[in-house]
């Protein structure tokens, strides 16, 4: 990847108005943190339903239909544990902007979403652990090349495997981080592209604190390698991170109005 994707991650069931909406199936709050997303820098919107096992095919569906059919067919991730749900929302998928992402598989119980990823010409979210959090990077590695031989297996290109390497919390596992970012720059000198849900990294801590840890993590896993992130593009301190790493590595075009670009 050339540019950092970025995966707006607000339109999420834990959230007791998107929950609500899926339910009722009222398009306004999706169609509204779509939109906001979207203004905001996302490249990509998350629509996570959730466990969603009595009716998560029809909620897939009509989830993602509403929010192709009115932005523009945003390419979207589709984030369950039902299996069904994601072959669904696939079924009526419009790739004019981009293949559909399957998140997540791992090594373990979900290795089939790889399966069903290389099925559909889809890219996969691949979490590099198969029970709970690896021990280190070896392990990390490990599971990594699993499921990479798997997806090869099946045909699938190496760059529609996206590795997360599971952000781990800092406030109780903050000597886990550097080996963090170590896998992060591996993955990278592999060739590999990387994904992450990088505000796991403050959970617990005070809310002013937030915003301060998520930018430097975040500034750091882009020089590390990192190509992808799970985050909110509304946080307009981190998107200003994001794109001012960008300029640093060179990947972008100084201007003085790039923060607004």
């Amino acid at each position: 990847m050339d540019k950092f994707i970025i995966i707006g991650e607000r339109i999420h069931c834990i959230s007791p108005v998107i929950r609500e909406a899926l339910a009722n199936r009222d398009p306004e709050p999706l169609l509204a943190r779509g939109k906001e997303q979207l203004d905001s820098g996302a490249t990509y919107l998350d629509l996570n339903i959730g466990p969603a096992e009595r009716d998560g095919e029809d909620i897939m569906k009509w989830g993602v239909k509403l929010l192709q059919e009115n932005l523009d067919n945003v390419p979207l991730a589709l984030d369950t544990a039902n299996r069904k749900a994601i072959e669904a929302g696939i079924s009526v998928y419009d790739r004019t902007k981009g293949k559909p992402i399957v998140n997540s598989a791992d090594a373990g119980d979900r290795l089939d979403y790889i399966d069903l990823a290389a099925a559909n010409d889809a890219i996969a979210i691949a979490l590099c652990s198969k029970q709970g959090v690896p021990r280190d990077n070896d392990e990390r590695m490990q599971y990594c090349q699993e499921m990479l031989e798997h997806a090869m297996e099946l045909g699938m290109e190496p760059s529609d495997l996206w590795f997360d390497p599971l952000t781990l919390v800092i406030k109780g596992m903050q000597e886990k981080q550097v080996e963090y970012l170590q896998f992060i720059r591996q993955l990278s000198d592999m060739g590999l592209n990387s994904t992450a849900g990088l505000s796991n990294a403050s959970n617990g801590m005070p809310k002013e604190v937030r915003p301060i840890v998520d930018s430097v993590l975040t500034a750091m896993a882009i020089e590390c390698g990192l190509t992808s992130a799970i985050l909110n593009p509304n946080d307009k301190r981190l998107m200003g991170t994001i794109k001012t790493a960008e300029i640093i590595m060179n990947r972008s075009l100084y201007a003085d109005s790039y923060l607004d670009i």
